[in-house]
């Protein structure tokens, strides 16, 4: 007997975007691995890459994450 059982079918009103097929799904349809979520709607889920771009943005311009002085170039650049 499985430790954990696969869930395959999601709850109604988890949202999910699944990053392979590049759409929204109403509960997880893809891996885990393959998907951003959950939302709680639909219109969230539709416009998970531009909040993950937004995320990355504020991340990169977050003084808190960055060792190097502003103004200082780095090795990645």
């Amino acid at each position: 007997m499985a430790l954990f059982k696969k869930r395959t079918v999601g709850k109604p009103g988890e949202w999910y975007y699944c990053l392979e097929h590049k759409k929204v799904e109403e509960g997880p349809e893809c891996p885990a691995k393959d998907r951003f979520g959950p939302y709680p709607n639909r219109a969230e889920a539709e416009h998970a890459m531009q909040t993950a771009r937004e995320r990355d943005l504020q991340w990169e311009n977050d003084p808190k994450w960055h060792d190097t002085p502003a103004g200082t170039p780095r090795d990645d650049d």
